[in-house]
């Protein structure tokens, strides 16, 4: 286990200025070159991650992400330490869609609530792409539930359409990757260019692999050895759109998710409309 990095003094004075005071701080994640925090203090809470080795590229351009979005509730602080970059963001009070989920999972109930978070996870994707960026890295635990709506966070890959593309990018988690994605990152093509398609793909993943706890194609039926292919030949199989989807939990659920898993782009509904497909299913 890498061992947690202590938070930079730069970023603590934020955090603090941001909580009114001085902040107990828990550490969350540490992965990547990324590690994060909640701090809580006294007039509020707030999240502060680090960059450092091969992370500071990342946290540097979610913080120039949030900055140049606009929107009030990401309004985010950011600067650099030596050795690294750092990023206070507003902490988001809720349920990721990971746990939104996780009654189904367990046989347990919360069918209704679930198809209400993952329609509600669709719009917040939808209103994205409408206001003209793109994800990139749509995960089970990158959609938190929130009284006044779905949060997106994690925005280091996310693109603005019409621009370039982000340098490094190569397509996100493999097994949530569009086929054509993939296509293009086993080709060479990189910068590999994200679209609206390729983010409702991920998200018709994300909300299979929350609902199943398991990825939505079938490697095992299709002869692929995980482990001995690694990612780079999982992607490779991805990149034919040829693998079949994994076995049904929720049949009903899953068979709304199926279009947006399309292995051709423009048979795949937008994220607004795979909401309204969550919505006529039966609990």
């Amino acid at each position: 286990m890498v061992a947690f990095p202590p938070c930079p003094p730069e970023a603590l004075a934020a955090a603090e200025a941001a909580c009114g005071g001085t902040v107990d701080l828990k550490e969350l994640t540490n992965r990547r070159g990324s590690a994060v925090w909640k701090a809580v203090g006294p007039e509020g809470t707030v999240a502060v991650k680090i960059g450092y080795d091969d992370g500071v590229a990342a946290t540097l351009r979610e913080a120039t992400t949030l900055a140049a979005m606009g929107l009030a509730e990401y309004e985010a602080v950011s600067g650099s330490y030596d050795g690294g970059s750092w990023l206070v963001t507003p902490w988001f009070t809720g349920p990721s869609t990971w746990a939104v989920f996780t009654p189904t999972r367990e046989g347990t109930g919360g069918r209704e609530a679930a198809l209400r978070g993952g329609a509600d996870l669709c719009r917040s994707v939808a209103d994205l792409h409408a206001s003209g960026w793109i994800h990139a890295d749509l995960q089970p635990s990158h959609g938190i539930h929130t009284p006044a709506g779905v949060r997106l966070i994690d925005f280091a890959w996310s693109w603005r359409e019409g621009e370039e593309p982000v340098s490094g990018f190569s397509g996100g988690i493999v097994h949530l990757m569009a086929p054509e994605l993939a296509a293009a990152v086993a080709r060479g093509d990189g910068p590999v260019t994200p679209t609206r398609s390729s983010d409702t793909y991920a998200l018709a993943g994300v909300l299979w692999t929350c609902a199943s706890g398991g990825w939505p194609l079938d490697y095992k039926a299709a002869g692929i050895d995980r482990k001995a292919a690694g990612p780079d030949g999982v992607r490779d199989a991805i990149a034919t759109g040829r693998l079949p989807f994994a076995p049904a939990v929720w049949p009903e659920l899953q068979d709304a998710l199926r279009p947006a898993l399309a292995a051709v782009p423009e048979d795949r509904p937008t994220a607004g409309e795979l909401a309204e497909l969550l919505l006529k299913v039966e609990p």
